[in-house]
């Protein structure tokens, strides 16, 4: 999901905000400093995002039949290399809920 400049923004002064509300941290920082630096981190998280998805969409396209994107099969095959790459990094996504 690719954030918009403003959402981006918006994030960092509510995250901003809420970390120096804590009694327990204390900030040494202004809070533009730590708002700025929140900012970057999620664009980087973003970029590396972005990165995963082309190499899991290169990953199905390389396949040796031709997997129509969109469909059922895609999105599964999509799903279990995405939480695979997601794996290899060390980052563990829980399943979601069942509903009966």
């Amino acid at each position: 999901m690719k954030l918009t400049y403003e959402k981006i923004h918006q994030l960092a002064r509510l995250l901003t905000t809420a970390i120096t509300d804590l009694d327990e941290v204390e900030i040494f920082e202004e809070p533009n400093t730590i708002r700025q630096e929140i900012v970057k981190i999620i664009n980087d998280l973003a970029r590396e995002e972005e990165q995963l998805d082309a190499r899991v969409t290169q990953q199905i396209t390389s396949q040796k039949r031709t997997i129509p994107e969109g469909s059922a099969e895609w999105d599964i095959l999509y799903r279990k290399y995405y939480l695979d790459a997601l794996r290899k990094l060390g980052i563990v996504v829980a399943p979601p809920a069942f509903r009966a």
